[in-house]
C-alpha cells in the first residue's frame, strides 16, 4: 500500500495487534531461570536468564535491524515532503489539474486527479519500498518472498490505495467544499466512518486477497484456543490458520474484526514454530484484546487523532497558501490541486507525533499482556515467544528509547512482566504440575 495512504489512514499499520516469538539457544529459557532462580523464585534473575539465551551475534543483528528503523522514519518524512515537491514546486499536479479538468463535473474531475496522484506518488514512492519492504528484509532473513512474488503483493496493496483512497478523497473535499473552514470535524467523522468499516470488512473481504484462511485442523491447539475464547466471553467458534509463510518468517496471531465478522486468527509461522504453550500464550494475548474492548478503544483514540491531524493541517495548510498558493496553483483547501500538501502536512503531524501514538499502542499491548498470562496460564511459553521478537525487535532498549520508538513493550519487559507473575503464581503452578 501506498506510503501517503498509510499515513493518511494511520489504522493499517496499528489496529493489527501481534505478539512475535522465538525459542532460546541450548538449554530451553524456563530452565534456564530455574537454575537463576534458586530455591527462591528470583523475577529479575530469571529475566536476565532469558535474555542471556541470545547470543552477541544475535542481539547485535536485532539491535542494528531495530535501530535502523529509527533512521528510516526520518528518511520516509523526507520522502514524503520531496514527493510533495515534486507535485507541487514541479508543477506535476498543475499538469495533472489541466489533465483533469477536460473531465465533466467536479466530482468526477476530483475523482480522477485523486487516482492519478496515488499512482504517480506510488511510482516514485517505489524506490525507498523496494530497500524497506523487500531489499532489507532479506539482508536480515525476515523475508521468504522473491521479487515477483513481493511485487505482486504491491501491486494488489496499491490498487486497493487507488481504488479507496481516491473514493475517500473524493468525499472529503466534496464534505470540504460544502463545509469551509469546519470540514477538519466533519472529515473526521468520514474517516472515521472508513475506518469502523473498514475493520468490520477486512477480515473477510480484505485480508483473503493476500492470504489463505483456512480452518485450524482440529486437536489439542485449536481446543484450548476455543476454551480460552468461551471462558472469556470471544464469540469465536473457529480459529483460522493464515499461510503467511508466504510472505515472512515472522510469527503472528490476531481476532479482528467487529460484530458479525470477528476472526480468531493465527499464522503458520507461529504454529510451525512454537510450541503449543508458546501458542496458547500468544492467543491468550489476542483474545484480551478483544475482551478489554481495545478495538472501540482504538476508534475512539484514531478519532481524536485523526480530528487534531487535520486541524493541523487546515491551520498550516492556508498559512502556506497566502504565500505559495499563486505559484502552486492551489486556490484554496478546497481546491483539488492541494492535496499534496494536504497529504505532506498530515504525514509530517502523525510523524511528530509518533512517540505519543505508539504510547497509545504499547499501553494497550502491556494490558493484553497481562490479560493473556492470566488467561493461558503460560508464563514461559510466553516468555519465550516475547524473546522472539529479537528477531526483528531490539530486545533491551534503553527507558526512554521504549517510550519514543517502540509501538509493543520490548521483549525484556514482556519477559519481566511473565515473570512476575509466574512468581506471583508459583505454589499454584507446581500444584497443578503434580
Amino acid at each position: 500500500m501506498s506510503f501517503r495512504l498509510k499515513l493518511l489512514l494511520l489504522f493499517l499499520f496499528t489496529l493489527v495487534f501481534s505478539v512475535a516469538g522465538v525459542a532460546a539457544q541450548e538449554l530451553p529459557a524456563d530452565s534456564l531461570a530455574s537454575q537463576a532462580a534458586g530455591s527462591t523464585f528470583d523475577v529479575e534473575a530469571a529475566t536476565q536468564a532469558y535474555l542471556n539465551s541470545l547470543t552477541p551475534a544475535q542481539k547485535a543483528k536485532s539491535d542494528a535491524y531495530f535501530e535502523g528503523g529509527y533512521w528510516l522514519q526520518l528518511w520516509r518524512i523526507l520522502y514524503a515532503l520531496g514527493i510533495a515537491a515534486v507535485f507541487l514546486v514541479g508543477g506535476l499536479s498543475r499538469r495533472m489539474k489541466a489533465l483533469t479538468a477536460r473531465l465533466p463535473g467536479q466530482a468526477l474531475r476530483t475523482l480522477a486527479y485523486a487516482a492519478l496522484y496515488f499512482l504517480l506518488a506510488g511510482l516514485l514512492s517505489f524506490p525507498l519500498q523496494v530497500y524497506t519492504d523487500f531489499i532489507r528484509e532479506h539482508q536480515y532473513d525476515l523475508s521468504n518472498q522473491s521479487f515477483g512474488e513481493w511485487l505482486l503483493y504491491v501491486l494488489k496493496s496499491e490498487a486497493l490505495s487507488v481504488v479507496f483512497g481516491s473514493l475517500l478523497i473524493l468525499v472529503l473535499y466534496l464534505m470540504v467544499r460544502r463545509t469551509g473552514r469546519r470540514w477538519w470535524q466533519w472529515g473526521t467523522v468520514i474517516v472515521m466512518f472508513f475506518l469502523t468499516l473498514s475493520v468490520f470488512v477486512s477480515p473477510v473481504f480484505i485480508r483473503p486477497l493476500f492470504n489463505k484462511y483456512t480452518p485450524l485442523p482440529a486437536g489439542p491447539v485449536r481446543e484450548a484456543i476455543l476454551s480460552m475464547a468461551r471462558a472469556n466471553g470471544v464469540p469465536a467458534d473457529n480459529v483460522y490458520l493464515v499461510d503467511a509463510s508466504r510472505q515472512s518468517k515472522r510469527i503472528s496471531a490476531n481476532v479482528s474484526g467487529l460484530g458479525s465478522t470477528i476472526r480468531v486468527s493465527l499464522n503458520d509461522n507461529l504454529l510451525n514454530r512454537s510450541t503449543p504453550a508458546e501458542v496458547q500464550a500468544v492467543m491468550g494475548h489476542e483474545l484480551g484484546h478483544y475482551v478489554l474492548n481495545h478495538i472501540p478503544k482504538m476508534l475512539i483514540f484514531f478519532a481524536i487523532i485523526v480530528g487534531l491531524g487535520f486541524w493541523f493541517v487546515d491551520w498550516a495548510f492556508h498559512r502556506l497558501l497566502v504565500r505559495y498558493g499563486a505559484r502552486w496553483d492551489v486556490a484554496g483547501i478546497g481546491d483539488v490541486g492541494g492535496l499534496p500538501l494536504a497529504l505532506a502536512l498530515f504525514a509530517l503531524f502523525t510523524f511528530l507525533g509518533t512517540p505519543l501514538f505508539n504510547t497509545i499502542i504499547r499501553t494497550n499491548e502491556q494490558e493484553a499482556d497481562v490479560f493473556g498470562l492470566n488467561a493461558a496460564r503460560q508464563p514461559d511459553g510466553f516468555a519465550k515467544t516475547a524473546m522472539k521478537l529479537s528477531e526483528y525487535r531490539k530486545i533491551n532498549p534503553g527507558p526512554w528509547e521504549e517510550i519514543l520508538f517502540f509501538d509493543h513493550p520490548s521483549g525484556r519487559t514482556r519477559v519481566l512482566t511473565a515473570m512476575r507473575w509466574k512468581a506471583e503464581h508459583l505454589k499454584e503452578m507446581k500444584s497443578s504440575e503434580q
